[in-house]
């Protein structure tokens, strides 16, 4: 196949780029990947089979202490335990710019998602169904985040992830201003939130897959969940790339 000028001229710089700054794997930091061979045999992947069916924690199929089965989403799925790996793959997208993480980190979410499809929600249906889900939108960075940034990085993930999915992307939630999430508990956690997203377009009826990169209390899922459930949403299904545990 001939390759056009541009193209060829895309293609050179990235060669070139690529000899003066090797891509490395984001974990181990070897050259060569941007996960290596050893690093993706090793991530911390979370067995749907015995993740709590309401909020995603490993291994709290049974008794979970997380949520008591509390939350407002039907279910969360999540993909990887929350550790050296999974950390960098999202602070390397959203912290240090690595955008080529975003194919990286819906990948491995829409994997979480296909196995969980095979494993029953609180309410006895699959935890994941394509056939039952009307859009995928996620939770959005603040302003000032995104000033910092400049790019979402949920919005890149999130785009990835339709696609895999084949489902429409609706960036419909909106967020405002909140004090740092890192250095509070679990209850100064939800009340930090509280009416911090809300909606930019009408979900009246839709059934919807909400993406965020890292669940820890649950709180940003939970408020999406609300806001998007009081504008008339017909249900709420979470997914995320990480669980705190």
């Amino acid at each position: 196949m001939r390759m056009g000028l541009p193209m060829l001229a895309h293609t050179m710089v990235g060669a070139a780029a690529e000899l003066v700054w090797p891509t490395r794997c984001v974990s181990c930091d070897m050259p060569g990947e941007l996960l290596c061979e050893d690093c993706r045999s090793s991530m911390p992947w979370i067995a749907q089979r015995w993740a709590c069916p309401c909020c995603g924690a490993p291994f709290g199929w049974l008794t979970c202490t997380a949520c008591k089965g509390g939350w407002e989403s039907r279910t969360c799925v999540c993909a990887l335990g929350f550790g050296q790996t999974a950390s960098q793959m999202v602070a390397c997208l959203k912290d240090r710019t690595e955008l080529r993480l975003a194919a990286v980190n819906a990948a491995a979410m829409a994997t979480a998602l296909d196995e969980a499809s095979s494993w029953p929600a609180p309410d006895g249906s699959p935890r994941y169904c394509a056939s039952d889900i009307d859009a995928l939108c996620f939770v959005p960075a603040t302003a000032e985040a995104f000033a910092r940034r400049g790019f979402d990085h949920m919005e890149l993930v999130s785009s990835e992830l339709a696609s895999l999915l084949g489902l429409p992307l609706f960036d419909v939630l909106k967020r405002t201003s909140r004090h740092d999430q890192r250095n509070l508990g679990r209850a100064e956690r939800e009340r930090n939130l509280e009416g911090t997203i809300a909606l930019v377009d009408d979900v009246s009826g839709l059934r919807l897959l909400v993406a965020d990169d890292v669940v820890t209390t649950g709180a940003s899922m939970r408020e999406a969940a609300r806001a998007l459930l009081a504008r008339g949403a017909r249900e709420v299904t979470c997914c995320a790339l990480t669980r705190v545990w």
